[in-house]
């Protein structure tokens, strides 16, 4: 008897440690697995190609014209091209794990890459990283974590007709068109009234145009992996619409960026950026491939809640990411103050009156 209460408790014991284990396992497919491991070496490889290439061009630098400078240097040293070896790593996997995965699942996880990054120009660079800096690397891992923990499986395919099916759908052509309209207005209209002094125009062209160049990866990405597991996909015109979908939307993307980042400040721009891209991606996701209806509404507001908190943590580690401490900041703010007066001196001086004998005027005027 004792035996028998013994091994139910011990069975009952091990169903219940087991539990949660089963139900990750039901949670995480093994393609989203493997899209969660390439995804994640993605932003590693993302991450530490800016150190690389940093250091790279700070060698360069030092023995020749800096790349700000217009030098080009850095094309001599082996250092920034292992950086630029490792970034287009980053981005082959990157590719791959849209392939394996959701974009709900793969696009946010793109933060992680800011948190490597800002974490090895503290250990290598010795660029300081601000306490309110760790909080939104913590508050990154958080929302990834809770994203990843809650993401849907992806949708079983079998041939990328399918895709171009789902493609074709009324819901996701009416998207398709909205986004296409909206990038055609903001380009001919917005950009040459606005484009040099509202951010929000170039951050918005390559958002729209970059959540279907994202969409058209995925696609792409299917069908390079049902033809490398024996099912050839380039026999279908579909594979090709998407190539060129892909080539036409991914240079449309960076040439508007360049602008961007030519034109505002970077540290302004990434946030701005990650926000518009992500959310219209996952949303071109959702409309897509329907990942949402195969979740429950506590899955699907998980998802977004730790959406919003990797927005908030990558907003946070970028406004901080050149703040030191008190004092810093104090002899930050007396630099600028000494600057400015300095600034009034010289233009006093060439107006050609002394500052102190305007000063002497004014306290006898007084």
């Amino acid at each position: 008897m004792a035996t028998t209460t013994s091994s139910s408790s011990s069975s009952s014991s091990s169903s219940s440690s087991s539990s949660p284990l089963s139900s990750w396992r039901e949670g995480m497919s093994s393609d989203n697995i493997k899209g969660l491991c390439l995804a994640l070496s993605s932003s590693f490889f993302i991450g530490a190609s800016f150190i690389v290439k940093k250091k790279g061009l700070k060698k360069a630098g030092s023995s020749g014209l800096r790349a700000g400078s217009g030098g080009y240097s850095y094309l001599y040293e082996p250092l920034w091209w292992v950086g630029m070896i490792t970034m287009i790593v980053g981005e082959i996997a990157n590719f791959a794990a849209y392939a394996f995965a959701p974009a709900i699942l793969v696009t946010p996880l793109g933060a992680l890459s800011i948190i490597i990054s800002a974490a090895l120009a503290h250990i290598i660079l010795r660029e300081r990283l601000h306490l309110f800096g760790i909080l939104g690397c913590v508050l990154c891992v958080v929302g990834s974590t809770t994203i990843v923990l809650h993401a849907p499986q992806e949708r079983e395919i079998e041939s990328v007709r399918e895709v171009w099916d789902l493609a074709m759908e009324p819901a996701f052509l009416f998207y398709a068109a909205l986004i296409i309209t909206a990038a055609f207005v903001l380009i001919f209209h917005f950009i040459p009234l606005y484009g040099q002094t509202h951010i929000l125009v170039y951050i918005g062209v390559c958002s729209l145009i970059g959540s279907l160049s994202v969409m058209s990866v995925k696609a792409l990405g299917i069908a390079i992996k049902l033809t490398l597991s024996g099912m050839n996909q380039l026999i279908y015109p579909q594979t090709w619409a998407f190539t060129l979908v892909v080539v036409v939307c991914v240079l449309t993307q960076m040439n508007y960026l360049n602008k961007a980042l030519d034109t505002f400040n970077t540290a302004v721009v990434s946030p701005i950026y990650y926000t518009m891209f992500t959310t219209l991606t996952i949303l071109a996701s959702v409309i897509m491939f329907k990942d949402w209806d195969r979740q429950s509404p506590t899955q699907v507001i998980t998802e977004i809640c730790g959406f919003v908190t990797i927005l908030s943590g990558t907003f946070l580690l970028h406004k901080t990411k050149d703040m030191t401490d008190g004092h810093g900041m104090q002899s930050s703010l007396s630099s600028v103050r000494l600057s400015k007066h300095s600034e009034e001196d010289a233009q006093d001086d060439v107006e050609g009156i002394p500052l102190t004998l305007r000063r002497q005027e004014s306290m006898r005027d007084s």
